[in-house]
């Protein structure tokens, strides 16, 4: 068994993530979907349908819920998903870094998985100073 990655993004953000991820690994240790939520979604119909697809990812570790911005749309219902049962740990912020470092340490569990998500996405920032 293993943890399932849910990518909880504004539109046209999450697919792209896991396509870039795909250019670099071809074949993904991890499930790893994506649900982007449109500007003008309905939340109550945009966490059933997240729902359903975090349930289809957890195979028994539970779900690492990857979400793009804090206090948005989409990380509200990633996070809403705890009290319809899911067991998840969501990390926002998300950037290919992250994602890259969470699918590099796929054998760590969700607890784990979330450290390593968070100093993934962070250790991934750089400023050049030339």
């Amino acid at each position: 068994m293993s943890v399932g990655v849910l990518l909880m993004t504004h539109e046209a953000v999450g697919k792209a993530l896991i396509s870039a991820a795909h250019h670099v690994m071809p074949k993904l240790p991890l499930r790893v979907d994506a649900v982007e939520v449109p500007a003008h979604a309905d939340p109550d119909v945009m966490r059933t349908l997240t729902a359903h697809h975090a349930r289809e990812l957890d195979q028994g570790d539970g779900v690492l819920v990857l979400a793009d911005l804090y206090g948005a749309t989409p990380c509200n219902i990633g996070l809403s998903l705890t009290a319809l049962g899911v067991r998840l740990r969501c990390v926002s912020g998300l950037n290919l870094p992250m994602l890259l470092r969470v699918l590099n340490y796929a054998e760590k569990p969700l607890d784990e998985l979330a450290q390593v998500a968070a100093h993934g996405g962070r250790g991934g920032i750089f400023i050049d100073h030339a």
